[in-house]
């Protein structure tokens, strides 16, 4: 392979994804605790004025968390999380899907946690499987803004633990 496939092959993945940073002023610790307890994904996850119902949590290597995300317009929203990958507390690598075979939507998450003195910064890449299914999304879902709220709500939580 030539430099310039190995070039195209980051171009086509980077129109695929959605990067999302922040860092917070809590430990890589506490972070990792909030992404792992349905207790407390229960106050963050999800766009501001989203609410979540965990139907089940299973936190571990293939396990799945199954949540309805209720939206303020009373709109309900079937999620699907698999859990690929985790290293407590750095890396945690999941699936997300409405559990439909092949809707549009489905991506991979891979958020890692990175500690910096008493801080914690955090890197959301979610991958999708085509351009136009990540384009979809963003359209159609508000991803990116989504995104961002939830890290909001995400700080807010943290800040009152």
């Amino acid at each position: 392979m030539t430099g310039n496939n190995a070039n195209q092959a980051v171009e086509d993945v980077k129109d695929r994804e959605i990067v999302i940073s922040r860092t917070f002023n809590a430990s890589r610790e506490l972070v990792w605790e909030v992404w792992s307890k349905p207790e407390h994904l229960a106050n963050w996850w999800g766009p501001k004025g989203f609410t979540i119902t965990t139907q089940q949590f299973d936190f571990k290597l293939g396990g799945a968390w199954r949540f309805i995300m209720h939206g303020p317009d009373g709109v309900d929203y079937p999620n699907q999380i698999v859990f690929i990958d985790m290293r407590n507390p750095e890396l945690l690598v999941y699936a997300s899907s409405d559990g439909e075979e092949d809707s549009p939507g489905q991506f991979q998450t891979t958020v890692t946690f990175e500690a910096d003195g008493d801080k914690t910064s955090i890197t959301m890449q979610m991958l999708f499987k085509t351009a136009a299914e990540r384009d979809f999304v963003v359209k159609e879902y508000g991803a990116i803004e989504g995104g961002n709220q939830t890290l909001d709500r995400l700080a807010e939580l943290l800040a009152s633990l």
